[in-house]
């Protein structure tokens, strides 16, 4: 097997699959935007390509923090880690990592101007964040908080955060909007340690998915995506936005395809189910998004 140049090495380890998750909550967090009349596409843009630059250096740190604790062996099930195959050393994937967050804090320059200065809280909990996940003294994830960081971060801290760069203040629709965001994106972390539960409880990782168990784990893979699908009924039933939102029902069969592939099989094979709830998350805020905005862009509302 040809071994990867140094630019798919790079790509390999800033994990493609994981980035239309990342930027689901700027979809949605613009879209709400532009209900209230405050989308302003500078600063979306910013959102948009700051939010990729945060998960490709929060991969770059997984990658290399859980390789020094030890957490990714020969027997990882999950897909490639570049330090721990040795195609990258743990020295390049740091330096990719801090060069990675400067870009993103570069854009953070610019919305600070174009929202003032709250954007630098935003911005620099969500870095300390990604880095505490697998690293520091307390690691996140290593502890059973990873799922609560993720949905914070994920769900209201994105979604708010790319609606307040826009408007310059926080909506009660930013805020609703933000909950389904958190939850499908944590059900993608939910996967990811059903499916490690085995390998993280041999290596000291307690995971809140080694806490609860397998049954434990795919229940609240259920509850989050249950709950995405509630919200926007309830939106629509109280009068925040039209019944158009509940286009997000169009991506329920891929969802119960998903909750019955999480019964059926453990181990490697959920690898597909963590790559189609990173795909149902991108088209859950596609079609959300599409259902707050469509009523407008047609003089329906």
């Amino acid at each position: 097997m040809t071994a990867p140049s140094k630019l798919q090495t790079w790509i390999l380890a800033a994990r493609p699959k994981t980035l239309p998750a990342a930027v689901s909550p700027v979809i949605v967090g613009s879209a709400a935007a532009f209900v209230d009349n405050a989308f302003r596409p500078g600063p979306a843009l910013a959102a948009f390509f700051g939010a990729l630059l945060l998960q490709i250096g929060a991969n770059l740190a997984n990658d290399v923090f859980d390789f020094h604790k030890g957490a990714d062996t020969k027997d990882r099930l999950g897909p490639l880690r570049v330090t721990q195959a040795g195609l990258l050393s743990p020295r390049e994937v740091l330096l990719g990592m801090w060069v990675t967050f400067g870009l993103a804090a570069l854009l953070g320059v610019y919305l600070v101007l174009a929202a003032g200065w709250l954007v630098v809280a935003i911005g620099v909990a969500s870095i300390l964040s990604a880095i505490a996940y697998t690293g520091g003294p307390y690691p996140l994830g290593y502890h059973g908080l990873g799922d609560l960081f993720v949905f914070i971060f994920f769900g209201p801290v994105a979604v708010i955060g790319t609606y307040f760069v826009q408007a310059r203040e926080v909506s009660l629709l930013s805020v609703l909007a933000s909950i389904p965001m958190g939850l499908l994106i944590t059900a993608i972390l939910v996967v990811n340690n059903l499916r490690d539960i085995h390998t993280d409880r041999a290596s000291g990782k307690r995971t809140l998915a080694v806490r609860l168990g397998v049954e434990g784990t795919r229940r609240e893979y259920l509850l989050c995506l249950s709950t995405a699908y509630l919200i926007p009924v309830g939106m629509a039933a109280a009068g925040l936005t039209t019944f158009w939102v509940v286009l997000a029902w169009l991506s329920l069969p891929l969802a119960v395809r998903l909750v019955r592939m999480i019964w059926r099989v453990s181990g490697r094979p959920l690898n597909e189910a963590l790559a189609g709830t990173g795909q149902l998350t991108l088209l859950y805020s596609l079609l959300f998004s599409l259902g707050l905005v469509l009523p407008l862009l047609l003089g329906w509302a």
